[in-house]
């Protein structure tokens, strides 16, 4: 694949506004236009990254900012990969650049959240497993997060002493970010002396749903040589790969393991043989995550090896050492272990989440994995002020969004 570059990023300060989401990604498109030295009457399309409530599209988002911005003629594309719409958004606007059919592309992700944690939308839908897991399981989101801690902490040996240190490094970085929702460093005791939301997770284990917006103004090589950018941050790989079977590990939103259904042969057989084949089947290497990894280190001709910092989805303190290990940062088992030494904390060997992460900013959900690029495109320029990473030359992004979406973008300068 071909490099695109990144002219400008922007965006609106993550919080509790109580606006309109099209206010928030209004004023992160017109940050990123003039980052990016650019008039809207240049943009060719327009890419917006879907609001909306438990699997159901609330706003068609690139007609939305369009319109907000003023009409001219752009074509519009919205897209909805839940968690992951960001770089689902910014995959789109590479495909139309690399595809001749616009030069230049705005992304633009934003979103007003509920207060709380996210819950399904109103009316009985037996049919969505996001909605299954919250009436069926009363499983809300912090007591998936939870479980998953509880299982590090029984595979790796992980203390919640490790999960605080996170957010101590996490709150830190925040503090220098003035987009960043939270700006006030944290101690363990403090994160120790939160209430207690789903065992052994406290309130500031977990990251919290906020208002916010983000935008990048992505264009061709030649389009930003003809601008006059002769050396612009590159996005150089997007991964969206899904899941493969079989998966034994539970995720979200899903409320069993897939490999009986996966394995089940193509030939007759007994049901019963071959549902006790299927259900002994070892977890395929990599898992989901670890795969969207691969599939962006594959296409960008980089490992981790290479890389100088690392955004990723800290929607709990025990995720994010979920994400090192996925990541290759790590052997398995052994994120702790980095946070213990100080590796991914700003001034380590390799920062992860540099710009404070979710733990910072909270959710906004369309908005998310376009921040993460943002951070990336500030961070590989130089000019990220106190939270620098010094020498930053590559970085990835990664998260993941419901129903199996994939979400990783590799950056370099």
């Amino acid at each position: 694949m071909s490099d695109i570059a990144v002219l400008g990023a922007g965006m609106h300060p993550w919080g509790k506004w109580g606006r309109n989401f099209v206010e928030y990604g209004t004023a992160a498109a017109r940050a990123a236009l003039a980052d990016a030295g650019i008039r809207w009457q240049d943009v060719q399309s327009v890419v917006g990254a879907d609001t909306v409530r438990c699997g159901y599209p609330g706003y068609v988002a690139g007609a939305t900012f369009a319109q907000a911005l003023g009409w001219q003629g752009a074509r519009v594309t919205s897209v909805y990969a839940a968690c992951a719409s960001g770089a689902q958004a910014v995959n789109t606007a590479r495909a139309q650049i690399l595809a001749g059919m616009a030069d230049v592309v705005l992304v633009v992700g934003a979103d007003s959240a509920p207060k709380g944690f996210f819950a399904p939308a109103g009316g009985d839908r037996p049919d969505d497993p996001d909605w299954l897991r919250f009436r069926v399981l009363g499983a809300t989101n912090p007591a998936y997060f939870a479980l998953y801690a509880r299982r590090r902490m029984a595979l790796h040996g992980d203390t919640v002493e490790d999960f605080a240190q996170v957010k101590v490094k996490n709150a830190a970085a925040g503090a220098l970010n003035p987009y960043a929702r939270y700006r006030t460093a944290v101690t363990a005791e403090q994160v120790a002396a939160s209430a207690v939301v789903a065992d052994p997770l406290r309130l500031l284990d977990i990251c919290a749903t906020s208002d916010g917006g983000a935008a990048l103004v992505l264009s061709s090589m030649e389009y930003a040589r003809r601008h006059g950018v002769s050396d612009p941050v590159r996005v150089r790989a997007v991964s969206t790969v899904t899941p493969t079977y079989p998966r034994t590990v539970l995720d979200l939103p899903d409320i069993a393991t897939d490999s009986a259904v996966a394995t089940a042969p193509a030939v007759a057989m007994d049901s019963a043989v071959a549902m006790d084949s299927a259900v002994a089947m070892d977890p395929s290497p990599p898992g989901f995550r670890a795969a969207i990894a691969h599939a962006a280190y594959e296409e960008a001709g980089l490992g981790p090896e290479d890389l100088a910092l690392a955004e990723v989805y800290d929607l709990s303190t025990a995720l994010e050492l979920e994400w090192y290990e996925d990541l290759g940062l790590c052997g398995a088992g052994e994120g702790a272990k980095l946070v213990r030494e100080g590796a991914t904390a700003l001034g380590g060997r390799l920062p992860v989440n540099a710009s404070g992460g979710l733990a910072s900013f909270g959710e906004a959900v369309p908005a998310q994995a376009i921040a993460q690029v943002c951070e990336l495109t500030w961070q590989l320029r130089g000019n990220a002020g106190e939270r620098q990473v010094a020498g930053a030359r590559a970085g990835i992004t990664a998260n993941q969004g419901l129903f199996g979406h994939g979400s990783a973008v590799v950056a370099v300068r």
